[in-house]
């Protein structure tokens, strides 16, 4: 396959409520879009290759995919269980491929982690630009990290799991005693949106006259936002999802992970107040589609050959 800049990338992201699927040229301009209800493969994958085979009809063949999905999902590319969801309690999606909906199209793929993903979008076009390292949160329904290295996301044998660390968690000042299925009060089970609810009975935006309860939901991203400078001393740290934009919170995040921090490590980057290290997505729910778009581009990049 040859490079050309007429090449179109066949994109998703892959939500538990919805797919965002998408047919882009490389430059990133997308030509045409749809939302699909996720509900299970059997339903949602059918929708799915008729929208690219409809879009490719209109606007020409598509040389590539990337996906940017939910999971736990095996995304290792020399593994036999390539694009295969794992462990997901959603119900029948356990055990599916994304290889069921693309490999009748017969171009290459890649499949990433929809944080992943979106760190990739935010690397490329939004609050991401210029890192080197990134480390791009996002605080939702779940609790998610994706670490990128000159644009590309790194992972061991499998994608990274942050949202599960146990940060320091006071049980006198904080008696819940989390929400997560598998470890109680890890991150995920103290502050991801559901636990906020079953913790208050409300979600956090709603809380925000609340100082104390904005202090303790921002000292345990602390937890991670610190963690993170020190195992991967990243230029740069996003927080995204609903759960950070309860007002606030960003600042508490800030001033708590300069407090754990406590000046033990010092760099340019880590300006006073952390204000231009510790920021929030530059491009809203646009940046899982742009990450899905430039992992096609990878897809794109890994199978050509030289002229």
């Amino acid at each position: 396959m040859h490079s050309d800049e007429n090449s179109l990338i066949g994109a998703i992201e892959a939500g538990g409520t919805k797919f965002i699927c998408a047919l882009a040229r490389p430059d990133g301009t997308i030509v045409a879009r749809a939302r699909i209800d996720t509900r299970t493969p059997e339903e949602c994958f059918p929708e799915v290759a008729a929208f690219f085979h409809d879009s490719a009809a209109t606007h020409g063949p598509i040389a590539a995919f990337g996906v940017a999905s939910f999971g736990p999902i095996d995304i290792d590319p020399a593994s036999p269980a390539y694009g295969t969801f794992t462990t997901t309690p959603k119900p029948g999606w356990q055990g599916a491929r994304f290889h069921d909906v693309l490999d009748r199209f017969g171009v290459p793929f890649v499949v990433d982690t929809d944080v992943n993903g979106a760190a990739i979008g935010e690397w490329q076009a939004g609050a991401g630009q210029g890192a080197r390292t990134l480390a791009y949160t996002t605080i939702g329904t779940g609790v998610g990290t994706g670490v990128l290295r000159d644009g590309r996301s790194l992972m061991g044998f499998s994608h990274y799991e942050m949202g599960h660390i146990h940060p320091s968690h006071d049980h006198a000042a904080d008696p819940f005693p989390g929400w997560c299925p598998y470890h109680g009060d890890c991150l995920e089970g103290l502050v991801a949106g559901p636990a906020i609810i079953k913790r208050w009975g409300t979600s956090l935006d709603h809380l925000a006259d609340d100082p104390a309860k904005i202090e303790l939901i921002g000292g345990y991203i602390a937890d991670l936002a610190a963690d993170l400078v020190l195992m991967h001393m990243p230029d740069r740290l996003i927080f995204g999802g609903g759960v950070i934009k309860a007002p606030g919170l960003i600042e508490a995040v800030r001033r708590r992970t300069e407090k754990r921090l406590n000046g033990y490590v010092r760099n340019d980057r880590l300006d006073p107040g952390l204000e231009r290290y510790i920021v929030t997505p530059g491009l809203g729910d646009d940046a899982g589609i742009t990450g899905a778009i430039a992992l096609g581009r990878q897809a794109l990049a890994q199978h050509q050959t030289p002229d």
